[in-house]
């Protein structure tokens, strides 16, 4: 079966319906320039789904909101997983963490936020991709394809209304100072109940969406609820005063490590796949990441081990004068990506370059999903992606130079 086009053309729910009618298996891909998606289907039936370049399919995100793992054990979780290439749920499994039925349950509404994030997708790009089977998905669920399209639809008709009556962005959302009459009997479901346990008369509708354990749309619908009864009701605007953290300046450089270690990790990883840890090139880069520190880092050498640890870079960071100390961090290691995705372009070519950036976006999205307010405000998302831009951009000067 040959299926491929833009949404502009084809709507989500049709092509759902193609593959439940016609019971396909295979996988669904659906992509913009900012975001990836992919749905896997067996028999007509969604088995699986995953998100690129978002925020919404961090596994390990979700189960902390759900009070379901401390952090630091989805922490030591979450090394193991990288360490091994298991699939997250599965190491959840394997360290006695969860059970196999506890893992369903909440991948089955990572599942469907992303699924249902879809419904309201109206240009994108793609294409189905018969009889294969999702990567590294070693947990599945089954949903009904054409119960999906159902309430999908049902769920943009119910959000032209949730919209008119939600406050904007930058209103807080307090208890009513007014409740209703005791009279009134008001009934709340699980869900209306869990988003009143957040509100707090200081978050906003992003930090209710934020610290909800129950997806985006449930959170929304929820809160228009408790709205409707007269529960809850806006109140003074939100200060955009710093988010107070302990230390702030070491939680920004341990993202900031996390981040880019992260990165480097993946792209030694893809070098040693290539060309094997004993050949000529795979040494030549091994030195180049240590020159890279060198350089930029004088007195911190983390001989030939790409996974160094946050104790020895903060260490050495520290001695780096206060006022500069941020803006230094910053830019080297953005200029030691650059450099090591251009080694990549320059000596194994432009597919093996491409997997490269396709690793590194794919490897960010937990490290970001941390401290938002502080990863927004020292801007290091944007200037993650610049330097991948900037990357880019020499890659492409040099194939301009070699025609």
């Amino acid at each position: 079966m040959s299926l491929a086009g833009n949404l502009k053309t084809v709507s989500f729910p049709d092509i759902l319906q193609l593959l439940a009618t016609g019971k396909k298996t295979g996988i669904l891909e659906i992509s913009t320039k900012a975001r990836q998606k992919e749905i896997a289907f067996r028999e007509g039936a969604i088995i699986f789904a995953s998100s690129i370049n978002s925020s919404e399919d961090l596994f390990g995100n979700l189960l902390l909101k759900r009070g379901k793992i401390s952090k630091n054990d989805l922490e030591r979780a979450i090394i193991m997983h990288k360490q091994t290439g298991r699939q997250l749920g599965t190491t959840l499994v394997d360290l006695n963490l969860f059970e196999k039925e506890e893992i369903i349950e909440c991948l089955k509404l990572q599942i469907e936020e992303i699924v249902y994030n879809l419904f309201s997708w109206e240009e994108g790009d793609f294409k189905f991709i018969e009889n294969v089977s999702p990567r590294n998905a070693q947990f599945t669920i089954e949903l009904n394809t054409m119960n999906v399209i159902m309430e999908g639809t049902r769920r943009i008709d119910e959000w032209v209304e949730i919209q008119k009556v939600l406050p904007p962005d930058n209103i807080k959302i307090k208890l009513t100072t007014t409740p209703p009459s005791k009279r009134d009997e008001i009934k709340l479901s699980i869900d209306e109940f869990r988003i009143l346990s957040l509100i707090n008369g200081e978050r906003t509708l992003p930090d209710i969406v934020q610290a909800s354990p129950i997806g985006e749309f449930v959170t929304y619908r929820a809160l228009y609820r408790l709205i409707i009864a007269g529960l809850v009701e806006s109140g003074g605007q939100a200060t955009t005063g710093e988010e107070i953290v302990d230390n702030e300046e070491e939680v920004i450089l341990s993202i900031l490590f996390s981040l880019y270690n992260n990165c480097f990790y993946r792209i030694r990883s893809l070098v040693e796949d290539v060309v094997g840890d004993q050949n000529p090139m795979f040494n030549k880069y091994l030195a180049g990441f240590r020159n890279g520190f060198l350089i930029y880092f004088p007195g911190f050498d983390p001989g030939g081990d790409t996974n160094v640890t946050f104790d020895k870079f903060y260490a050495a960071i520290l001695k780096i004068p206060a006022p500069v100390r941020m803006h230094t961090v910053m830019s080297a290691l953005e200029y030691m990506l650059d450099n090591q995705l251009e080694y990549v372009f320059y000596f194994l070519g432009s597919g093996i370059y491409r997997q490269a950036v396709n690793r590194v976006r794919k490897e960010i999205t937990e490290p970001l999903a941390l401290k938002r307010e502080l990863v927004k405000r020292f801007h290091i998302d944007e200037n993650l992606d610049k330097s991948i831009r900037r990357a880019a951009m020499v890659v492409n000067l040099m194939k301009g130079a070699s025609r």
